[in-house]
């Protein structure tokens, strides 16, 4: 962490990341502008953020398999580049379906990149900074989240909804020089046999099925295409899992969830950000339909969180290897809740200061608490060899969490068709949202204070729970597990010393 050329592999792998952190975010504040502008129903709008879910969650873990077979700043930089021209085509969408299916290819690009970004680090630093890494780069990533609705605001007031997509493309090509001058190429040399296209497939059909059925369950369509389609979702994801098992190379091998500490703190990771997904939804579209605010306003209520993030993400990382995962990963969830029921106190009218505010800053508090932690416990619980496959397993997660958050809130808060524009009905479902993400955040609370332990991030994945698993591929039965300053590396264009 201290020298230049880490400074330079944590600055890359951030802002690489960082562009797809971002766009799942600064297109929640122009929604409402690009429903007026392309004439999209509500359907069509949670089409425009759960279309880039999709292909993000379903391909993530496919992502991850790639960097470690075929190197993961190559993987890295070919996920920079398609998130890069798919960005370029949502800007020049004429109508909401093209823009839909650009969204879906901006997703391959983030599934590419964003597990790439996490295992380069995990791979390239010291095991004494790794913590201090993570924790930069899980609030650095959590920044650029935050920052979203206020660059978003800002850039449909003062230009056009289309320029939140055309500021990736200098971002993209400068990402992708500097990876090659800056970053050590690193890959896992164990790896052999096909990738797993058959479970990429399947994973991918199957959210897509399951999907349409939620969002058409909310659009009002008949009951018979519903629970068809929601069958035939649930189907193909059994398959999947089946495929996991039976696979010689699978991408995501069900073995590695024999660790409980990776279940547990994917569990937490799942219920923190499908509450997350729900806020980042409807909050900024409730400012703008029921309180009157304009898109800047809008996006820049949320800035206290960006602050938060920025000031204390890092020392949570520090905080969790001191004290350990155990306190951090239970009183942030409970914070994330706390903050969003403060948000049930805020009505048409009221100002900012006395409501919205208070809430906001509780929401940031703990989700400073949650995102360094439980990223790290992640890779702490999992070999250092399946850094890709570990990272792409939680990403997943948390995607997948959104995804259905986004599909399934509209539902249940009754804001179907056009009551999604109405003042009052908005009003009324944002408050029925926040009550069930509270819920959500609060169950990720007691699921941490459970199951973590406070020592998991000084255990090796070798020990516990993962040895006793003597069948456990992901715990080294083929030899010792790799540990960071045993991985194979192979640098180029920079020491991988870093």
């Amino acid at each position: 962490m201290g020298s230049a050329k880490g400074r330079w592999v944590l600055a890359i792998t951030v802002l690489g990341s960082g562009i797809a952190f971002l766009e799942a975010t600064v297109v929640n504040v122009a929604l409402p502008e690009i429903g007026r502008d392309l004439n999209a129903e509500t359907g069509d709008l949670q089409w425009v953020l759960n279309g880039y879910l999709l292909t993000l969650s379903a391909l993530i873990l496919l992502g991850g398999s790639l960097g470690d077979r075929m190197g993961r700043r190559l993987i890295f930089n070919v996920g920079v580049v398609w998130f890069t021209a798919a960005s370029a085509l949502c800007a020049l969408a004429p109508s909401i379906e093209i823009l839909i299916a650009a969204r879906v290819l901006q997703g391959v690009g983030g599934a590419l990149l964003t597990p790439g970004s996490l295992a380069i680090i995990e791979a390239t630093f010291h095991k004494d900074d790794r913590a201090r890494a993570i924790g930069a780069w899980s609030g650095l990533g959590g920044i650029a989240a935050a920052l979203g609705p206020l660059l978003g605001g800002y850039l449909v007031d003062a230009v056009s909804w289309r320029w939140i997509f055309l500021i990736n493309l200098p971002l993209g090509v400068f990402v992708v020089l500097m990876a090659n001058r800056h970053v050590p190429e690193s890959r896992d040399p164990t790896v052999t046999g096909r990738l797993d296209i058959p479970g990429a497939v399947l994973a991918a059909t199957g959210l897509a099925a399951a999907t349409f059925a939620l969002i058409g369950a909310s659009e009002g369509d008949g009951p018979a295409s519903v629970a068809t389609t929601g069958a035939a979702g649930v189907l193909l994801l059994a398959a999947f899992l089946f495929q996991e098992r039976r696979s010689r190379n699978p991408m995501m091998p069900l073995s590695i969830f024999r660790s409980k500490q990776f279940t547990a703190a994917n569990l937490v990771t799942f219920c923190v950000y499908a509450a997350l997904g729900g806020v980042f939804f409807l909050l900024v579209a409730f400012l703008q339909i029921s309180m009157g605010y304009s898109a800047i306003a809008a996006g820049s209520a949320a800035l206290p969180v960006t602050v938060i993030l920025l000031t204390f993400s890092s020392r949570a990382g520090a905080l969790a290897t001191r004290i350990g995962a155990k306190i951090p990963l239970t009183l942030g969830p409970i914070g994330v809740a706390t903050g969003m029921l403060l948000m049930l106190r805020i009505d048409p009218g009221d100002s900012y200061v006395s409501t919205v505010l208070p809430a906001v800053i509780v929401y940031g508090l703990g989700l400073a608490l949650v995102v360094a932690p439980v990223t790290a416990t992640v890779l702490a619980a999992a070999d250092d060899r399946h850094a890709g496959v570990a990272s792409g397993v939680n990403n997943a997660v948390a995607r997948v969490a959104g995804l259905i958050a986004v599909a399934v809130l509209p539902l249940i808060g009754g804001l179907s068709g056009d009551a999604f524009y109405d003042p009052e009905a908005m009003a009324d479902g944002f408050k029925i949202a926040m009550i069930v993400t509270a819920g959500l955040s609060l169950a990720g609370g007691i699921v941490a204070f459970l199951m973590i332990k406070t020592d998991v991030l000084e255990e090796d994945p070798g020990e516990g729970d993962c040895a006793r698993a003597a069948t456990d591929l992901q715990c080294g039965v083929a030899g010792t597990p790799l540990r960071p300053g045993r991985e194979v590396r192979e640098p180029v264009g920079a020491d991988a010393s870093a």
